[in-house]
């Protein structure tokens, strides 16, 4: 072979050697490259074709070292300290509230209570002065006597009487029969019943009162009144949070404790053993040598045994430490007839000493009170006729009497 074309042909080879050197250089880059962005993540699946553990492996050729990382120096953030944050507001207790006089609030009361009752008293006058009694217009005077609640048996002793009067006397005149019918009425609500509230001081201890009542009739509300009535009369009075059925209960009867200035015994949470709590109010009225402690309880259905039979026990655990001086039951006056099944029920579970008429308003009947005392033999000793603080008044026959028929 001719020199020169020697010299070509090794020409040719040396540069096809140094493309082809270039070429798998580019593509051992290229691979690595793609391999580092690839890398599977753990139990991530091997790609198709490549072995698993060539994942892990340079490829042949030069090693590609990848650069070293660098990390950046920064300075270290300083430390935030969060603020500790406030605690709660604590919600403002309502300011105290004077209760009205004794004097007032009755000489109030007993103008809503002749509103509340007027039907009631000039029906009766409109029918017993208008002359010429019949039997039609006696039957009406004892529908009228009925329609208020009386009873029947009230009913049938108040007409035959009035009867009697009119039969021998004579007189139709309206002045005459309002009269009778004051005499009459009065004797039926027995005013010779001591409605005193025990409020006073026993020995040693203060007097005890609980109060019951079915679901409605407004215990809570009555308690927080009662209160104010005694805070009023210069008693020292404790109150004890019982219901502990009714989620807002404690809440309600505290507010109304903060109002008339007096402290409230209640259970740290809901659902707690009424008795419990009852015991550690009467115990607590012990220990502050207070004149008299109030037990509000849960609402509760007179027919359902197993709540009476809580109510009892709540009797039972606060007589372990002391004498329960009043159980007053507190009966929605609207319910009629119905409030007589629930007093009579009552009554048998804890020895009702007397009855609050709570809603004697203008929708209630006054003849309640007559019915309710017949049957139970105890006597109504509280009214209330408002939603106000100082609607709850004691319970004046002659006051009442005058209120129907005036």
């Amino acid at each position: 072979m001719e020199p020169v074309l020697l010299f070509i042909l090794i020409g040719v080879v040396i540069v096809g050697g140094i493309i082809g050197l270039g070429v798998n250089l580019l593509r051992g880059g290229s691979r690595t490259n793609t391999l580092e962005r690839e890398a599977p993540t753990v139990g991530a699946p091997t790609r198709p074709g490549l072995p698993a553990d060539d994942l892990d492996r340079e490829p042949p050729g030069e090693a590609v070292t990848s650069p070293p990382e660098t990390t950046a120096t920064t300075a270290p953030e300083p430390e935030v300290v969060e603020p500790e944050p406030a605690p709660p507001a604590e919600p403002e207790a309502p300011a105290f509230e004077k209760p009205e006089s004794a004097r007032g609030r009755l000489q109030r009361l007993r103008a809503r209570l002749a509103r509340s009752n007027s039907a009631l008293g000039k029906g009766l006058l409109a029918l017993l002065s208008r002359g010429g009694l019949d039997e039609e217009a006696w039957e009406e005077v004892e529908d009228t006597l009925i329609a208020s609640d009386l009873g029947v048996e009230a009913t049938t002793e108040l007409v035959d009487s009035l009867r009697r009067r009119v039969s021998v006397e004579g007189a139709t005149d309206e002045a005459t029969v309002r009269g009778w019918l004051k005499e009459e009425l009065l004797a039926l609500v027995q005013p010779g019943l001591d409605r005193r509230i025990a409020s006073s001081r026993v020995g040693d201890r203060p007097a005890v009162i609980l109060v019951v009542g079915v679901n409605g009739t407004g215990k809570t509300t009555t308690v927080g009144k009662l209160a104010r009535v005694l805070v009023a009369e210069d008693r020292d009075v404790l109150l004890g949070a019982a219901d502990t059925f009714r989620a807002a209960a404690a809440d309600q009867l505290a507010t109304w404790g903060d109002r008339v200035g007096v402290p409230t015994v209640r259970s740290d949470r809901d659902g707690a053993d009424p008795a419990a709590v009852a015991f550690d109010a009467v115990k607590a009225g012990i220990e502050e040598e207070v004149d008299v402690v109030i037990i509000d309880t849960a609402g509760r259905l007179h027919n359902k045994v197993g709540l009476m039979d809580e109510l009892g026990k709540v009797k039972r655990v606060i007589e372990k430490q002391s004498e329960i001086d009043e159980v007053l039951l507190v009966l929605d006056a609207t319910t009629g007839q119905n409030g007589l099944q629930q007093a009579k029920v009552f009554s048998e579970a804890v020895n009702v000493t007397g009855i609050v008429l709570s809603k004697l308003d203008g929708t209630a009947k006054g003849g309640i009170v007559v019915a309710v005392q017949r049957q139970l033999g105890v006597p109504v000793k509280l009214v209330g006729l408002g939603e106000g603080p100082d609607d709850l008044a004691p319970f004046d026959p002659e006051a009442f009497v005058d209120a129907i028929v005036d």
